[in-house]
């Protein structure tokens, strides 16, 4: 059984959907003012893991994440660049669906823009109006907040404790609590008609009207950073249980933001494993732009998409995302422990890690291990890892049981002499064979080594380089062990440790790697 965080109840739950089979879930995505930042990349990567971990269970899963294309700063910042707002917001949204490609997050299924549906939102603001939740006021309209009873719940906050929008229309406004819904035309701003003249949408009506559109008056998921929580998803959740008289929302979920600086830690630590329980510190310290987070390409280009996504995923999804280049560095020598251990099964069974059938459901997965020790040890992993899984999608633990499997393959090729031709063994190797089918579907779950990584031509030329002068550097390591001259040999192997090379000595030969 699945049990899922609800940040309106503050406990977890047992996982279920509303509609049996099938599941719903609504991630608030950019506005799309400024190239992305890693931290626009937080949400995407950690439910693209949770939509297939959920198709892995069993269920249906459709999965939106909006894009807002008409805001204030959309506004502003097209004006600086004197172009339209339009055109801004769609090379914006090109970067972000680009970075979104890079760290392999390609299991959106609708992407609307909030001026896509302008009907949609209008429809909804006077369902509010008629009902007597909301009022107009010289073609700025409102909603009451005092009109809802439930209103301040999913945040834990009261009435005396909340406030909406100031600026001129804080004048106009019955309350300072009430928010805006529709906001009147301003001179040269974009604007769409409406029954109470000409204007744009408030931000939070955008999201109650597309969730509504696409996936129905309540659904299952409704995820987004903890900065979110209020007054975002507070408002969105007034707006629409007020409309329809029900929840909108069954489960919400929130991510930890991302701060920068502080201690790495290691990967798959505890700290890394646990949720986080400190909200209020980890929105007071996200990365913004504000806070100097800068264009998200460059780092891809230097880091790569799938050691950013990793790095994204080796904490827990509610616990705050500590950022420095330094760790995604870190992260990568991580990932070297499995790209060791696929060179491995390659050079053992001639088959490529890559090119193995992925499970798609818990029933392909499972295997019979029989009476094998080492294969009985594969499926507690396995089970291990799904247990992290069902116990709110703990992606940290989940790698730590990665890592595990990793020591326990690698030490089961030591003992059986599997890379040793004269000692290879048939069953062994079949044995190995299953361990790494499952080490596929496990790390397909998190959407990491689904496909090898191209490498360009400057890189492969480098890297063909790099291979020939480690062969001559081992050849004239295993010439002076020859002649008995290890002091040599030492030298070759303590100098190449220093710029972070590690000789492995097997009976089939010396293996280097980084």
């Amino acid at each position: 059984m699945i049990r899922v965080y609800n940040t309106l109840t503050k406990t977890k739950e047992d996982f279920e959907p509303l509609q049996a089979g099938k599941v719903g879930i609504y991630l608030c995505g950019p506005t799309v003012y400024a190239q992305s930042h890693i931290g626009h990349m937080v949400g995407p990567v950690i439910f693209d893991s949770i939509k297939r971990y959920l198709q892995y269970s069993g269920y249906d899963v459709t999965w939106v994440v909006n894009i807002t294309d008409v805001d204030d700063k959309l506004i502003v910042k097209s004006r600086e660049q004197n172009i339209s707002m339009e055109q801004l917001a769609t090379e914006m949204t090109a970067d972000y669906l680009t970075n979104l490609e890079s760290l392999g997050v390609d299991q959106i299924d609708v992407m609307p823009r909030a001026t896509e549906h302008m009907q949609h939102i209008i429809a909804f603001i006077e369902s509010l109006v008629d009902q007597g939740f909301a009022y107009n006021v010289e073609g700025d309209v409102f909603f009451e907040v005092e009109k809802d009873e439930h209103y301040g719940h999913l945040s834990n906050r009261t009435l005396d404790s909340t406030q909406g929008e100031g600026g001129e229309a804080a004048a106009r406004k019955r309350s300072a609590n009430d928010f805006a819904l529709w906001k009147s035309a301003k001179p040269e701003e974009p604007s769409w008609d409406s029954p109470w003249g000409t204007g744009r949408p408030g931000w939070h009506i955008e999201c109650s009207a597309m969730s509504r559109e696409i996936l129905g008056e309540e659904f299952d998921i409704h995820g987004g950073g903890l900065d979110l929580v209020f007054p975002h998803h507070e408002n969105e959740l007034a707006q629409s249980a007020c409309c329809h008289g029900k929840p909108m929302v069954k489960y919400w979920m929130h991510n930890g933001l991302m701060r920068a600086g502080g201690n790495d830690g290691k990967v798959g630590g505890r700290a890394e494993q646990d949720g986080g329980d400190d909200e209020q510190a980890t929105v007071e310290t996200k990365i913004s732009r504000s806070r100097g987070a800068g264009g998200l390409a460059d780092l891809i280009d230097r880091q790569s998409g799938q050691r950013i996504r990793f790095f994204l995923l080796k904490s827990h999804y509610r616990s705050t995302i500590v950022f420095s280049e330094a760790g995604i560095e870190e992260t990568g020598k991580a990932l070297t422990a499995f790209e060791r251990l696929f060179e491995r099964f390659q050079r053992i069974s001639g088959k490529s890690f890559f090119e193995l059938p992925i499970a798609d459901n818990k029933s392909t997965g499972d295997f019979d291990a029989g009476e094998c020790d080492f294969l009985l040890q594969v499926q507690k992993h396995r089970a291990q890892y799904l247990a992290k899984m069902d116990d709110d999608f703990n992606t940290g633990g989940a790698i730590s049981d990665l890592f595990d499997l990793i020591r326990s393959v690698n030490r089961f090729i030591d003992q059986t002499s599997l890379e040793s031709t004269d000692n290879a063994d048939v069953t062994n190797g079949a044995s190995l064979e299953q361990a790494m089918l499952t080490m596929r579907e496990l790390t397909a779950l998190l959407g990491i080594f689904i496909n090898e990584q191209p490498e360009d031509d400057t890189m492969g030329e480098e890297q063909g380089l790099t291979e020939q002068l480690m062969q001559l550097m081992l050849a004239l390591r295993e010439e002076a062990r020859a002649n008995k001259d290890f002091a040599t040999a030492d030298r070759i192997r303590d100098g190449l440790l220093e710029v972070g090379i590690t000789i492995e000595d097997r009976a089939d030969g010396a293996q280097w790697h980084k």
